[in-house]
């Protein structure tokens, strides 16, 4: 079978940039049936470092300091976006005007009016794209959907959406771009409940109103060194800086087709290490899933004489979606990079058939129109309409 190569152009190296990096370099290997070859032409990055690092690590065949350099170079037909949000707007303009189909890391704009900004540009060029909601891509979780699409669920009637992932709760923990309103825009609204809105979205259908409040539990932390660690390091000294977004987000949501809900995301909580996870009901079953147990999905669906009354435990096995890609047999687990090995296969696919597929930035806008009115409810203090 002759393949398409499609050359593939990063901006942004650090731990997520090196994790879409490693993607599309698996996916010669688990997809080896797809009519496509992605080729990693170039990296790009203001620390020197990383982007040398990222050559030898994964093959990039140059690097550069300048994103500019990425979208001008006649070999990338894909700009891959996983720098800091502060930067998105422009890297994915100047990119859509060059006629480069486009993947960006959520929450896409640093706040919903630059999603939805970006969404435009991308619309006017019409180009291709893809978010990083790699959640969705759970083999488990696209049974959960397929099961409810089927109405295996009944009349769907509440939904619970969280992400509780504990990175922050150290108050040592450092003042990276990600706590900076300038930088990242919002906080938890954008890092972690845009996963829980678009999960939500996927699984229930559009939002109608919500109601939310949100807090800041540690106003100040130790400036991150530019350039080392992560979001995860700890620093034991140095100067403190502000915390200038939110740490916690909670709301109660009615969906438009009837159901109730909630949502949930913290970054600073104690115990939860990556809890992304919802639970759905409905008048005939019900689910549940969590990150945490990536690879385990409980139903409960009790027949006529109400039995099994309880939840069954399902592993991932290859009758669900992408597992077999992955391996043979039932219980052996995926991970996380498997996820963004998945979402970027899905991604290419899509260049290859040409045509948008979810999700895009239609689907960053559809969240960015809920944070609109969470961040609403916030300031007027009751519900507001999608």
């Amino acid at each position: 079978m002759e393949k398409r190569t499609i050359g593939i152009g990063i901006v942004g190296m650090g731990w997520m940039g090196m994790t879409h990096a490693r993607a599309y370099r698996q996916i010669a290997d688990r997809f080896h049936d797809r009519p496509l070859q992605p080729k990693l032409i170039v990296c790009a990055d203001d620390v020197t470092e990383r982007t040398t690092e990222a050559k030898t690590r994964f093959g990039f065949e140059r690097t550069t300091p300048d994103f500019r350099h990425v979208i001008e170079d006649e070999d990338v037909h894909v700009v891959n976006i996983a720098a800091p949000n502060s930067m998105h707007l422009e890297i994915v303009e100047a990119a859509a005007a060059a006629g480069k189909h486009i993947f960006c890391e959520k929450p896409v704009g640093r706040n919903p009016s630059e999603t939805k900004a970006i969404y435009a540009a991308a619309q006017r060029a019409d180009v291709l794209t893809g978010v990083g909601y790699n959640y969705r891509w759970a083999p488990v979780v696209q049974y959960a959907q397929q099961l409810i699409s089927e109405g295996k669920l009944g009349t769907l009637t509440h939904y619970r959406g969280r992400f509780f992932a504990g990175y922050a709760s150290h108050p040592r923990a450092v003042l990276s771009w990600r706590f900076q309103k300038e930088v990242a825009g919002l906080g938890t609204l954008g890092d972690l409940l845009s996963h829980v809105i678009d999960m939500a979205h996927f699984i229930m259908g559009s939002i109608d109103s919500v109601v939310s409040q949100q807090e800041t539990f540690i106003p100040e932390r130790p400036v991150a060194t530019a350039g080392t660690g992560t979001h995860f390091s700890l620093s034991t000294d140095g100067k403190m800086g502000s915390v200038t977004n939110e740490d916690y987000v909670g709301a109660l949501v009615q969906f438009e087709n009837g159901a109730r809900g909630t949502f949930e995301a913290c970054r600073v909580i104690n115990g939860p290490k990556c809890e992304m996870a919802f639970e759905v009901h409905g008048t005939e079953g019900a689910l549940r899933w969590n990150f945490e147990q990536m690879n385990e999905l409980e139903i409960y669906l009790p027949t006529a004489d109400g039995f099994p009354d309880g939840y069954t435990r399902i592993l991932s096995g290859p009758s669900h979606p992408f597992h077999s890609d992955f391996n043979p047999g039932p219980g052996v687990g995926l991970g996380y990079d498997d996820l963004k090995t998945i979402e970027a296969s899905q991604f290419l696919q899509a260049i290859y058939a040409r045509k948008q597929a979810d999700p895009g930035f239609r689907e960053a806008a559809a969240v960015a129109d809920v944070q609109t009115a969470i961040q609403t409810s916030w300031k007027e203090k009751r519900w507001i309409s999608v």
